[in-house]
């Protein structure tokens, strides 16, 4: 009787239709708009977006955080002219992107990588917005609604819904359960509930009941359509591997990265950003007990694997495979910016194309550049318990990056604690901006003729 009550509770369930790429390109109609998931090319629904791609649909409006790579996922949508407007988060790695936004060919929206995820998630959850302190005084901000909660500035964020989803997801089974590989989790999860129709692409589908009810990431209820994903090596779709993992390394940026090192106590979680704070990665030992971040999707990032690529390791938010240490764990992108909002983060490391005496940072946009790339630096540099800077103290052509005010766009307002040049180190507070420490071999005199800024010298 127990064995007939089981089959009769599965059978009785819905099943899930599983489709080819071709009919789940038909379900794209001129007009829709898409949610499509992926951090990059991890976890992108490559072999669906082709197919949509072959077809001659136009005026698609794409959310996403990437539009994909030249050529690849939502990145052939853009060449082909499928795109009318796309909203996301980081665009200035596809150049055929970039050049779409010159021409004004297609229209971008850009949002912080972390407000993106959670309008997406209200969206999905029936919310009509919500309000975040992320990007209050930035251009990002200009023209929307802002408050004053809890004595912070927040901006008004509008939920997104789409017409159709396009997820990719590591396994299902034939009542549409979800499991994600690893950091393949991103914005699938969130872009799961927030359409109207929902079109899972899987590595592998199984009978009902062979996934553990336990680990399940997206429950059946969200999907209306399996397909069965190429595996084979030229629909992968991803360029992630430790050979592409490029690090200018030098002196004086290893001197930056040690001092932000020294910066850290132990059992901080720590984020670090793109360039020289990557290097402080390298100079972690376990016995610092330091873990750390990546807004992608884990906690317990451990270093670069020798080889390999997205299929055998997590892909780090740099697009870098890298190793998980013991306690690691992954999580979707809503996740990990509650995670740096609700300050559960104690520290940021990024760079910077400017630091002012007020503390304000700007990292995200240079003038005569369309502005399509902020990805997780406003959410961090808010939201993180310290910011860390590390950059040059002047530019190529010998201007002070170290300012009186910032004339480039800001990422975050009053924000930096401590600013590591490759001349000196501040720290700011309550009573300004202060000089800490001369690095080797540079006088004060040398710092003084190379900042704009006003400071005091501790």
């Amino acid at each position: 009787m127990d064995l007939f009550r089981a089959f009769y509770n599965i059978c009785a369930m819905r099943s899930v239709p599983q489709i080819t790429l071709e009919q789940a390109a038909a379900r794209v109609r001129s007009g829709d708009v898409l949610i499509v998931g992926g951090f990059g090319m991890t976890g992108n629904p490559t072999n669906i977006m082709h197919a949509i791609a072959d077809n001659d649909v136009t005026g698609l409006t794409y959310i996403g955080n990437n539009v994909g790579e030249p050529g690849l996922a939502g990145g052939r949508c853009l060449r082909k002219g499928q795109l009318k407007k796309v909203i996301g988060s980081f665009f200035t790695s596809n150049p055929e992107a970039v050049a779409a936004a010159q021409s004004g060919d297609v229209e971008f929206e850009l949002l912080p990588q972390g407000t993106l995820a959670e309008a997406i998630r209200a969206g999905g959850a029936g919310l009509g917005g919500f309000f975040t302190p992320t990007a209050a005084g930035t251009p990002l901000a200009e023209g929307s609604e802002t408050r004053v909660i809890d004595g912070t500035e927040m901006v008004f964020v509008p939920a997104l819904r789409a017409d159709v989803a396009i997820i990719r997801a590591w396994r299902a089974d034939t009542i549409g359960n979800l499991q994600y590989r690893m950091t393949e989790n991103n914005f699938n999860q969130a872009a799961a509930t927030a359409a109207g129709l929902v079109i899972a692409e899987v590595e592998e589908i199984v009978p009902a009941g062979a996934l553990d009810p336990d680990f399940i990431h997206t429950p059946g209820c969200f999907v209306d359509y399996l397909v069965q994903a190429d595996l084979s090596p030229e629909h992968l779709g991803t360029s992630a591997s430790v050979a592409a993992s490029l690090k200018k390394v030098d002196e004086a940026r290893m001197s930056m990265a040690r001092l932000a090192l020294a910066e850290l106590k132990r059992g901080d979680i720590v984020n670090l950003g793109v360039g020289i704070p990557t290097l402080v990665a390298d100079l972690i030992k376990p016995e610092d007990g330091i873990v750390l971040h990546s807004e992608n999707g884990m906690l317990g990032v451990g270093p670069e694997p020798e080889t390999g690529g997205a299929m055998e390791y997590p892909i780090n938010a740099g697009k870098v495979p890298v190793t998980a240490l013991p306690g690691s764990s992954y999580f979707d992108s809503a996740a990990s910016f509650a995670m740096i909002r609700g300050g559960h983060v104690d520290a940021a490391i990024m760079g910077g194309l400017q630091v002012d005496e007020q503390g304000n940072l700007a990292n995200w946009a240079v003038p005569g550049k369309p502005l399509l790339g902020v990805g997780g630096a406003m959410d961090l540099a808010s939201g993180a318990g310290r910011l860390i800077v590390t950059m040059t103290h002047c530019d190529r052509n010998g201007n002070s990056k170290v300012v009186q005010r910032c004339s480039l766009p800001l990422t975050a307002r009053n924000a930096v604690d401590v600013l590591i040049t490759d001349l000196a180190v501040f720290n700011f507070d309550d009573s300004g901006m202060r000089l800490v420490k001369l690095l080797p071999g540079v006088t004060e005199d040398e710092v003084r003729q190379k900042t704009t800024a006003k400071y005091k010298t501790s």
